[in-house]
Order: C-alpha cells, then sequence, then structure tokens
C-alpha cells in the first residue's frame, strides 16, 4: 500500500472494448484483461443485453431443491463443449472456491472409494490455484503461502518444467520431456497417500506465464491412471480460448477427473464458477440420505442467474460469433501468430528480453540483466514495476509478473489495438529504466 504514496491508483470511470477510459480523460489499453478475466472487451453489448434481459425476470433465487433456465440452459451447453467423461457440475462464485471443493471432493470421494490412506495432494513447484487455505495449501510460491505455512495441508511438491531455464539443456521445439521423471519417482514414493494431482494445464500463471509441453501434461495423466490418483485440471485461468482451444486440456488431448472453470466464464463481468467432474465421480455421492455420502458444500451465489446469462452469451460469442462477427476463438487464433512475430520484431532483439513465449494470444516477455546466461535482474530492483510506471505514463496497462511482462488481451482485440499496445511496450521498456 505505500507503493500508492508515490504512484495513486488509476480510477476508472469506463471502459469499451480493449480500452479504459481515466475519470481524468487519460486512456489505457487493458492489454492484461483485468487479471485475465476479460475475454470479450469492456462492456461487450451482447453480454451487457443478456444480463440486462436476465434482470428483469430473477436476480437471484437460493440454489437447493430450486433451479432456473439459464442454469439449466448453461450446464447443458457446457457440459456439450467440455473434454469427454466431463459431465456433472458444481456451481460456486470464484476460482478458490472453485479449488477447494475440487480438493474436498477427491479427498471425500477417495474416501468413500474404500481408500481412506489417500489424504494428501500432489501439486507442481510454482503452481498457483488461489488465496483460500486449501487453494494455499497446493500453491507452491512463497511470495503468496510463506506467512500461512502453519495454517497449511501439507502437500507434495512435484519440480514444475522450466523450458525456458531447462536444467536438462532441452530446447522447447525438440525436448522430450525429461522432467517427467521427476514427476514419476514422486509418484512412486508418495501415490499410495495422494488422493488427486493439481496442476494449471500447460501454462504456470501466477509464476510468470510459463508454458510447458503437451507431453508433459498427457505424462501427467497417465502418471495419474496409473497410480490411481485423480487429475485435477485448474483451468480458471487457460480456460475459454486463452490457450487457441476452448480449453487447455484439449490442445493435449487429455480430459481430466474434475476441471475447475471461472475468470473468463463470464466475460470477467461477474463473480462465477464451475467445477466439472466425471460420471464415477458423481456416482460415489449419490446415495440415499442415510447413507452419509453427500458432498455437503455450497454458496449463497451458486449458479447466480445474471451469472448464468453472461456465461451462456461469452459461449455464443466464442462458438459462433454475433452481428456479423466471427466466433472469437477463431479470431484468436488468426492473430496469435500474427502478434507473436510483431513482438519477436520489435523485441526480440533487445539485449535484455531473454524469451518472448506464447500460446494463442498470451505472450510473455522475460526481462533479463544477462540474456546470454539467462540472469535475473536483482528482486529489488523491480525492474518490471519501473516499466510499469512508464506504460502507464504512454496508455498501456502491462501489470508485470516480477520481471516478466505479458500480453493477455481480449480474444476479439483488433489487430490494429494489439500493435499500438506492442509499440507502446517496446516504448516502455527502452525507456522505463536506465538499462
Amino acid at each position: 500500500m505505500k507503493d500508492y504514496e508515490t504512484l495513486p491508483p488509476v480510477v476508472v470511470d469506463r471502459g469499451e472494448g480493449a480500452r479504459l477510459f481515466g475519470v481524468d480523460g487519460k486512456t489505457y489499453i487493458d492489454i492484461v484483461g483485468s487479471w485475465w478475466c476479460n475475454l470479450l472487451g469492456h462492456c461487450n453489448p451482447h453480454i451487457n443485453n443478456a444480463i440486462k434481459r436476465q434482470l428483469d425476470s430473477l436476480e437471484h433465487v437460493i440454489f437447493a431443491h430450486f433451479s432456473h433456465p439459464p442454469a439449466i440452459e448453461y450446464a447443458e451447453r457446457l457440459c456439450a463443449v467440455l473434454p469427454a467423461g466431463l459431465c456433472k457440475l458444481h456451481f460456486s462464485d470464484n476460482g478458490s472456491s472453485a479449488v477447494e471443493c475440487a480438493l474436498k471432493m477427491s479427498f471425500q470421494y477417495q474416501a468413500q472409494m474404500g481408500k481412506p490412506r489417500k489424504q494428501r495432494f500432489m501439486c507442481l513447484s510454482e503452481g498457483y490455484h488461489g488465496e483460500t487455505i486449501g487453494a494455499l495449501s497446493v500453491g507452491a510460491m512463497d511470495v503468496f503461502t510463506g506467512v500461512f505455512k502453519p495454517l497449511l495441508v501439507d502437500s507434495i511438491r512435484i519440480p514444475a518444467p522450466d523450458c525456458y531455464r531447462c536444467p536438462y539443456g532441452q530446447e522447447r521445439a525438440s525436448c522430450a520431456c525429461p522432467c517427467l521423471d521427476a514427476a514419476r519417482a514422486v509418484f512412486e514414493r508418495h501415490a499410495d497417500e495422494c488422493c488427486a494431482l493439481i496442476a494449471e494445464p500447460l501454462l504456470q500463471g501466477a509464476a510468470g506465464m510459463r508454458i510447458y509441453p503437451e507431453e508433459y501434461l498427457r505424462g501427467l495423466r497417465a502418471l495419474c491412471d496409473n497410480y490411481d490418483v485423480l487429475f485435477i485440471a485448474d483451468e480458471i485461468a487457460t480456460g475459454f480460448g486463452r490457450t487457441g482451444e476452448l480449453f487447455a486440456c484439449a490442445r493435449a488431448g487429455i480430459s481430466p477427473d474434475l476441471m475447475c472453470l471461472s475468470k473468463s466464464i463470464t466475460g470477467g463481468y461477474l463473480p462465477f464458477s464451475v467445477l466439472a467432474v466425471t460420471q464415477p465421480i458423481y456416482d460415489a455421492f449419490y446415495a440415499d440420505y442415510s447413507a452419509r455420502r453427500a458432498f455437503l458444500h455450497s454458496h449463497t451465489f451458486s449458479g447466480n442467474p445474471l451469472g448464468c446469462a453472461a456465461a451462456l452469451a461469452v459461449l455464443d460469442l466464442l462458438l459462433n460469433g454475433r452481428d456479423g462477427a466471427a466466433p472469437a476463438l477463431q479470431t484468436a487464433r488468426g492473430n496469435a501468430v500474427w502478434l507473436h512475430e510483431t513482438l519477436q520484431s520489435a523485441l526480440g532483439g533487445h539485449p535484455h528480453v531473454g524469451e518472448i513465449r506464447a500460446i494463442n494470444l498470451i505472450n510473455a516477455i522475460e526481462l533479463v540483466a544477462d540474456k546470454r546466461a539467462k540472469t535475473p535482474f536483482p528482486p529489488a530492483r523491480r525492474t518490471g514495476r519501473q516499466i510499469y510506471k512508464k506504460a502507464l505514463e504512454l496508455g498501456l496497462l502491462l501489470r508485470p509478473l516480477g520481471d516478466v511482462l505479458y500480453f493477455n488481451p481480449p480474444l476479439n482485440t483488433e489487430r490494429s489495438i494489439l500493435a499500438e499496445a506492442a509499440a507502446l511496450c517496446k516504448q516502455s521498456i527502452e525507456t522505463g529504466i536506465q538499462w
């Protein structure tokens, strides 16, 4: 909070598409998608109208023994496009809650399947899954978890792939995933006491937009199958087209046992989340009341009708398009290679840009002190923050993850705006700090 003494918060008056307008009249390009959830632009007319229509009929209702048409329609439409096998949904109101739900459900599932020893969780190092106690317990970034460690569940960490600083000397284009050997060793030692593994598929967001190979994700799925460990895919940041497919798991051709969805699910409009699970998991909780097998977990705003209406509108725009516009998923795929080439051309040769990695429209620019040695800047220098401040002056919201700058724009952002953002990013890096 002390930083605000020298850099006061930006007060936003309105938004339109990829742009934000401050109360002082200044304009900013929201190239980070407002913490990755603004999927289809601010004040999108189709989503606006869907929420307005719903508001005139029902704003909220208890989601226990009651339901409503938007929830029913959304469940049907979402299940039709989920990875194979995911067919039952549990509604909640934010990403951390979906993760908590997945952890509790997998724990109870194993107990009710006669495996009470399976009580622990596996996760990847550098992972991030939310801020609640359970979610922090399966996270592995000390900046978030350090002070709370006495409160946390003791999870088992697997060394995550780091393809930029690969300890095995592999290159992205030809990697055979030797890092899977570390995962196999962890499974061999601990699988008999673990109920589930949770992972962010293909992209570890908070870790600095680390992108890892599809083969590694397939390897994790196979290990879970071989050792009777449930696989929880945390698609909160990667779902709904962010990686070029509707879900990141689809890029690798795998399907999880449980999948957490939030952030972009309503286009960034309303707090909303879903946990999707398979039929066998659902069946483990299906019994007479006297059996005491039910999953007792609920939230006041579960299945909120306004959230369902927004989520339905998002699916429309992603998959079908509206008013003559192409489906947003198609638009993003068409712009992805072009945006990466634009950023490579503008910044790839900079002596302090170590790597520009990309998956669909997500591009991560890793800043380094020494490009050849891949040496990071001293954290106390706050290099990324200095560039962030310069970008704000220039009209670009470029919020870094440490010294990793990233683009994660709305999927339907026009090329002209992406090009403008790339030019402003270059200017920010060149002028934002004394190298």
